[in-house]
């Protein structure tokens, strides 16, 4: 059925007068059959791009072809979504490369180069944007562990978009409370460089939060499995070098989230063992209170971090802590 159907949509998105009825068509089978059309992948995907690039649909059926390539891409393996990712991303990059004057470069890094340029000239921003998204929570469905890099590139990508265009985020397409649970799990990796760019992602949500309310209904709901995340990194299941980022997350939850972090604070740090068996009830409400006060002096807030993280650790008073 789909081999005989297929070939007759994907012929009609190159027609400009058959543009809502093919791509709304597309977008359905690629919604309601995904798990059937691996084999078909290859082929949809370059037709996709080819009819994007020539830009034969107005904006709103770009969306919706990006929304059926989301569908599409989520059921392939992680190597497969990676390369098809790749190779309809390339001619968008390459588009705001020029506009933005820069010599190419390879690196994985090259999706924060999205927001080079206003969105006057770059009309699939959003579209794009949110195709990156979505296929990207898929690969983190299928276990993101193996893959760091993506995952680092991933927190750098949206604290780009939080930073430049926060208004993506009241996207009713975009999954804003997948997107911060990625975040939170993506807090406990080893790799110091994704934890660094994840924290940058949290101190660049937070602030936004009074104007997006789809992000303050995010924080508002699961905010405390955040502030769990830090506890836990500072308790001793992160490395040393990375306090100063987990200081900066939880200054930004004080600055915007005050009455919440005093509520959070206090349910984490209840259990007893928790963030760490080395620290008393008596240590971790003096942890708290000093961390509530200080809502200006992020220097201070640091300081409260690596003396906390030393106790937690067994190392207040040793020469490890002196050179720390």
């Amino acid at each position: 059925m789909l081999s005989s159907v297929l070939p007759l949509v994907l012929q009609a998105l190159g027609n400009p007068d058959l543009s809502v009825s093919s791509v709304s068509t597309l977008k359905k089978i690629c919604r309601e059959c995904k798990y059937d059309l691996p084999p078909f992948a290859t082929n949809i995907v370059a037709v996709s791009q080819e009819v994007l690039i020539k830009q034969i649909h107005k904006t709103s059926q770009c969306m919706w072809l990006m929304q059926a390539l989301g569908f599409l891409l989520s059921a392939l393996p992680v190597e497969d979504i990676l390369r098809n990712l790749h190779s309809l991303i390339t001619p968008y990059i390459q588009q705001l490369e020029k506009l933005a004057d820069e010599t190419p470069n390879p690196s994985n890094k090259l999706m924060v180069h999205i927001f080079a340029s206003e969105t006057d000239h770059f009309p699939p921003i959003k579209a794009l944007f949110e195709l990156v998204t979505s296929v990207t929570l898929s690969i983190f469905q299928q276990g993101p562990r193996d893959h760091p890099d993506i995952v680092d590139s991933f927190m750098q990508l949206q604290a780009q978009a939080l930073k430049r265009k926060p208004d993506l985020f009241l996207s009713e397409s975009l999954d804003v409370k997948a997107v911060f649970h990625c975040g939170v799990l993506s807090l406990k990796f080893p790799e110091a460089p994704t934890v660094k760019s994840t924290c940058l992602f949290f101190t660049e949500l937070l602030p936004r939060c009074s104007d997006v309310p789809p992000l303050a209904r995010v924080v508002q709901e699961d905010g405390k499995l955040l502030v769990q995340a830090v506890l836990e990194g500072i308790g001793g299941g992160a490395s040393r070098s990375l306090m100063d980022q987990f200081a900066e997350v939880l200054f930004c939850l004080n600055k915007h989230c005050f009455s919440l972090l005093a509520v959070w604070l206090k349910e984490a740090l209840q259990p007893p063992g928790f963030p760490s068996t080395r620290v008393t009830a008596e240590q971790k409400d003096n942890f708290s209170q000093q961390i509530l006060r200080e809502r200006v002096n992020k220097r201070r807030v640091k300081d409260i971090v690596k003396e906390f993280t030393l106790l937690c650790r067994g190392l207040h008073g040793t020469e490890y802590a002196a050179e720390y």
